[in-house]
């Protein structure tokens, strides 16, 4: 009888969870750790990049004092997102198909706005950025692209050209 009272002590009717292991590879693989580890890995590009320029003071700014405190802010943003994604429990990102789709679309509209704003002017480097950006998704519709087109005309027009005065080229000088 002895041994049945333990027996029936240490067996439980109650499942035991389920224990799942993760792998390095699947802590790496979750959104805010990648993110936090692209918003490190930019900022150091940025320092690397700006280490030759003058940082001055900052009541008298060098080439250097802004874009050097931006990418020390970076880091601190992409520090503080790497380790919030260490800490949850956040299923590994998984590759797919509109993934690749929407990060090609808007890496190349980037680089094709880059490319083309000094050739052919703001407003067609614009129209040329949303309608590549666009291709990023299925859910917008070609009114809507318009739209977005032509709003981040008129604020970049104000903002840069009209309000800082820079001196970028509104239209191709063909």
């Amino acid at each position: 009888m002895r041994g049945s009272k333990k027996k029936a002590d240490t067996v439980s009717d109650t499942p035991r969870p389920a224990t799942t292991t993760t792998s390095a590879w699947d802590t790496l693989a979750r959104a805010d750790v990648l993110s936090g580890l692209l918003f490190i890995a930019v900022a150091a590009l940025g320092l690397w990049i700006s280490r030759d320029y003058p940082v001055g003071t900052a009541l008298r700014m060098g080439t250097g004092y802004v874009p050097r405190l931006l990418c020390w802010m970076l880091m601190l943003l992409g520090a503080i997102v790497l380790v919030q994604g260490l800490r949850e429990k956040a299923p590994p990102v998984r590759p797919s198909a509109a993934g690749l789709r929407a990060t090609l679309a808007v890496t190349l509209a980037i680089v094709a706005f880059a490319l083309s704003i000094e050739r052919l002017g703001l407003v067609l480097a614009i129209v040329l950025l949303t309608g590549i950006g666009a291709l990023a998704t299925r859910a917008l519709r070609p009114l809507e692209t318009a739209i977005a087109a032509l709003v981040l005309i008129a604020l970049s027009w104000g903002i840069f050209i009209a309000g800082l005065g820079l001196t970028i080229p509104v239209w191709p000088d063909w």
